[in-house]
């Protein structure tokens, strides 16, 4: 009995390896768990990118539903959904905030100058300290909040327009209603 023990036991481990393989395979990379959703939005107050003597703060968002949307000049990905945050900035589907992440101020200005300025305001986060307690991977990263402040839904990566129609309008209109 012990010699096909030591035949099946590679074989064993063989399988649950190649389980695991397949099982990765099949995993999206855009559908990173973030441990923030259905959690408060951390605490920041950062200067405002065009108004750096003013700052804004988690508190002064409350009582409404808002996108954070990080991005940066840097940021080629930010470009192919920025046309998607003019969109839906020019027809007041939601406000939408910037966080603008590790980036200089005038190349940021230069920016939205160039591509438009979607945001109600954005702040900036020179040493990615707030980026960091929100568990940002990398730009462009959105986040849906509720009027309580509660984090609803990460989205990582460009905002494309099935994503944007299947997944946040709809969340976005049923946070209002409630």
């Amino acid at each position: 009995m012990p010699q096909v023990w030591r035949y099946l036991l590679p074989l064993g481990i063989f399988a649950v390896l190649v389980y695991f393989l397949f099982k990765g395979l099949s995993l999206n990379p855009r559908e990173v768990p973030s441990p923030l959703v259905d959690k408060p939005v951390p605490n920041f107050s950062l200067p405002k990118l065009h108004a750096p003597d003013q700052r804004l703060t988690a508190a002064d968002l409350k009582g409404q539903v808002w996108l954070l949307n990080v991005w940066g000049s840097w940021c080629v990905s930010c470009r192919i959904e920025h046309p998607l945050l003019n969109e839906i900035a020019k027809n007041n589907i939601v406000p939408i905030y910037g966080l603008n992440w590790k980036d200089k101020r005038e190349d940021a200005i230069a920016w939205l100058n160039k591509y438009g300025d979607p945001y109600v305001a954005s702040i900036a986060d020179l040493d990615g300290r707030v980026a960091i307690d929100f568990g940002v991977y990398g730009a462009p990263e959105t986040f849906v909040i509720d009027k309580q402040g509660i984090i609803r839904m990460k989205h990582i990566g460009p905002i494309s327009a099935e994503s944007l129609q299947k997944d946040i309008l709809p969340l976005i209109e049923k946070l209002k209603k409630s």
